[in-house]
Parts: structure tokens; C-alpha cells; sequence
């Protein structure tokens, strides 16, 4: 208990606390006097009921669902494509790994922008690479393209990741399992879908997990390229427009905010308790 301690204390202030006080804004009608002052009335279901029943909700969800769905596939493909193609050792190998890792350190704020100049629909490098094949200017960061551009965005900022995990998967699989299906006859396409990914079923399920539950909380790759308009709008960031008054939001809604936030932490449940679901499938 001694040796526990440290981290109970810790899940209870950092996590448990918080979780308590948003599903209980999302169960009263804050405003900004009741915020500051106590008193907010006690008003049940009928924030959720507001929020739900608007037209945007449904809009935002399925924008929430396309942003984080095409993000984790990408982003788990290429990573995997990576980490197939690294396994192998050649000159110089340790170093280009390495380059595939500096989206991941570098702060989120520095690649926003720059992926925000890159875009930009005047003078971005972007559509300048485009004019020289004759392809007319994308406006990248207008309402309508908003979503896929912050999804490009993201995938950048998310294959680093899975190259890391996958590439860690692939090192703990024996190299005579391969070359004994070579042996019998297995060319290199049956042994990847034959041996390697099943084997590495385990960490693919973490890999993909962990993606999701990030993806569906991102604000800051999507708030510093696009403010949250348009089409690259998800949960996430309606949420935290609404609590602090920014972006489309004009007027603080703190009940509201809080009762979106409730929702992504449901939905992050759900893939959790698939998850886990899963891998007691797979251990049977």
C-alpha cells in the first residue's frame, strides 16, 4: 500500500476528481456567475437532450469519425510499411529511423503552423508544388477542405508512433519462423500474412487502441491550422470552443462543453471494452 499510494493519490487528483467535477457541470446549468460563484441548479439529462438534439451534433460526430477513423488507418499502414522495411538492416538504417522520428519530438505547435504555412493557398509550398504540374490551387484550410487538411496533419504526426510500436513487435518475432515457411514453399507475401501479422496481432491491437483514443481527443493540431471551422470541426474541439468562448463558439457554455467531453469519454470506453474484448478472445 505504501508503494501504491503515490499513484492512487494520483489517479484520484488527475483523473478521477476531474471526470467527477465535468459529469457534474454536464448535470447542471453553469453559466459564467454560477462557474465562479456555486449555485448552478441541478437540471438532470436536459443538457445532453440540448446538445444531441442539435442539427450539428450529428455533423460533427460523423466529422469526429471520419478525422479519427482515415487518421489511424494511415497512420497504421504506413507506420507497419515502415516497420516492415527497417526490419531489414541496411548502411545508415539506425539514422533514417531516427528522421522518421522528429515529427514525434518536435513540439505540436511548431508543426501546426508549419503545416498551416505550407497550406496556405497563396503562398504555400503546397500549391506551388501543384503549379508545377499544372494542377490548379487547393484552398487547404477552407471550410470544405478543412478536415481532410488537418487529417494529413495528423497522420504526419502519427506514424512516428506506430513506426516506434510495430517496429518493437516485429523485433520480438523469431526470424525462424520465416525461413522455415520458406523452406516449405511460402513466398514472401504468405509469409507476412500468414506469420507475421498474426504474431503481431497483440501489439497491433494496443497500437490501434491507443490511436484512437488520441485521435478522438486532438485539439491542438486542429485548433492551430483551422480554429475548429468548416468541416474540420470534431467533439473534441466543439467542446473546447464552447468552454472557453473561441473559435465558432462566441458564448461560453460550460454544461454543454462538459456534456460533449462526457460523450467522447463514453466512446473511448466503448473501444476500450472491445479491446479488451478482443484480446481475451485471442487468449482463448
Amino acid at each position: 500500500m505504501a508503494f501504491a499510494a503515490p499513484l492512487l493519490a494520483y489517479l484520484v487528483l488527475f483523473y478521477a476528481v476531474p471526470l467527477i467535477q465535468n459529469l457534474s457541470m454536464s448535470v447542471h446549468g453553469y453559466d459564467r456567475n454560477t462557474f465562479v460563484n456555486g449555485g448552478a441548479p441541478f437540471v438532470g439529462l436536459d443538457v445532453y437532450r440540448d446538445v444531441i438534439g442539435q442539427d450539428r451534433f450529428l455533423r460533427v460526430l460523423r466529422q469526429t469519425a471520419i478525422f479519427t477513423l482515415a487518421s489511424i488507418a494511415v497512420q497504421y499502414v504506413v507506420g507497419l510499411a515502415l516497420a516492415v522495411f527497417f526490419q531489414r538492416s541496411f548502411r545508415l538504417s539506425a539514422v533514417l529511423r531516427g528522421l522518421f522520428l522528429v515529427p514525434w519530438l518536435l513540439p505540436v505547435i511548431v508543426s501546426g503552423t508549419t503545416w498551416q504555412w505550407m497550406m496556405n493557398a497563396d503562398t504555400g509550398v503546397l500549391n506551388a508544388a501543384l503549379g508545377l504540374v499544372g494542377v490548379d490551387p487547393v484552398w487547404w484550410l477552407s471550410a470544405d477542405n478543412a478536415l481532410m487538411s488537418v487529417i494529413i496533419a495528423n497522420v504526419w504526426l502519427g506514424i512516428p508512433f506506430n513506426l516506434v510500436i510495430l517496429y518493437s513487435g516485429l523485433q520480438n518475432i523469431s526470424p525462424d519462423l520465416s525461413e522455415a515457411a520458406a523452406l516449405d514453399g511460402a513466398n514472401a507475401w504468405q509469409r507476412f500474412w500468414r506469420i507475421t501479422m498474426p504474431l503481431l496481432r497483440p501489439v497491433s491491437l494496443i497500437t490501434l487502441l491507443l490511436g484512437l483514443v488520441y485521435t478522438l481527443k486532438v485539439v491542438d493540431i486542429i485548433w492551430i491550422m483551422t480554429l475548429g471551422t468548416g468541416t474540420s470541426q470534431t467533439l473534441a474541439t466543439w467542446s473546447y470552443g464552447m468552454a472557453f468562448g473561441k473559435g465558432t463558439s462566441a458564448v461560453i457554455q460550460y454544461s454543454e462543453a462538459s456534456a460533449v467531453g462526457s460523450i467522447l469519454i463514453v466512446i473511448a470506453l466503448a473501444f476500450g471494452l472491445l479491446y479488451i474484448a478482443a484480446q481475451r478472445r485471442q487468449e482463448d
